[in-house]
């Protein structure tokens, strides 16, 4: 068991979940205020999409993210900044019979630096690597990282002097890690978020998750989070096993049966169930001294 755990919110993501909760964060300001509020209940890393603001929609747009950040940043609540690099990867094919051309409608295929822009300009403590391709069960969509692009984003992620988080969604994507980490391409401490219970990733059963812990060098640092449901009780899991923690409303929008959440709300119940199992939620500056972040 980890007995000293840091936990991150991933605070409004860019699926639907604009559909099915109002507490969902859309806005730039709404989406600085939800990560201060979760730093404020004791996330020390706050891992931040932004979304278009008229229709809630994915974006990458370096304005909003820029928006967001000096919105954080201005505030006097310390927190590890995580901004996501995962857009740009989005490849829709046009059909079972014409796979192309890509249906325009939902694609949205960038170059590494592109996909970086934000990443580049904003200097977050962490970033993430998304580290394979994948199916998402939606039709004809597919999350689309080769190992050329994989390869160069870390590069320049590398170069900017900024930590990578590697998002593992199934097995093959931990051999690609390991990989990067041999060719020297991610610097040690290597910082590991597995992914669990995304269709049709690595499922959120106990046995997959330990799979995956088993086949990870005992230095690097990783967290794990399942999605819906299982969120919370990963909270235990992922501590019991050696991680530490992901909670927020990118994942999951209900506290309990019949309550939506906040991502203040999902921080406070992960807080009460580590320390009720005697483990202790460390700070962002215990977070930064552990990973050897560089605060911008």
């Amino acid at each position: 068991m980890n007995t000293e755990v840091f936990i991150t919110c991933a605070v409004t993501g860019v699926g639907a979940t604009t559909e099915r909760s109002e507490l969902v964060p859309v806005t730039p300001p709404q989406i600085a205020d939800a990560a201060v509020e979760a730093a404020q209940a004791g996330a020390a890393v706050v891992h931040i999409h932004v979304r278009d603001p008229e229709t809630g929609g994915p974006s990458r747009d370096p304005v909003l993210f820029r928006e967001v950040v000096e919105r954080v940043r201005s505030t006097n609540v310390d927190v590890v900044l995580n901004l996501t690099a995962g857009m740009g990867g989005d490849l829709v094919l046009g059909g079972v019979e014409s796979p192309l051309p890509p249906n325009p409608e939902g694609t949205d295929m960038a170059g590494a630096t592109e996909r970086l822009a934000h990443v580049a300009e904003l200097r977050p403590e962490i970033c993430t690597l998304d580290c394979g391709t994948m199916n998402f069960a939606e039709g004809d969509y597919v999350m689309t990282n080769t190992p050329s692009m994989l390869r160069e984003m870390a590069r320049q992620v590398q170069a900017l002097g900024v930590r990578p988080e590697i998002e593992i969604f199934d097995t093959g994507n931990l051999v690609f890690a390991k990989q990067l980490v041999a060719e020297g391409l991610v610097d040690e401490p290597v910082l590991v978020q597995l992914c669990m219970g995304i269709p049709y990733g690595a499922p959120d059963d106990p046995t997959t998750l330990l799979a995956l812990v088993q086949q990870m060098p005992p230095a690097w640092v990783f967290s794990a989070f399942a999605i819906g449901r299982m969120q919370l009780p990963y909270v235990a899991l992922a501590a019991l096993v050696g991680g530490n923690v992901r909670v927020g409303l990118e994942d999951n929008i209900w506290l309990e049966r019949g309550v939506k959440a906040t991502n203040g709300m999902l921080i406070e119940r992960a807080v009460t169930i580590l320390e009720a199992m005697n483990a202790r939620v460390l700070g962002p500056a215990e977070v930064r001294e552990r990973l050897r972040l560089t605060k911008a």
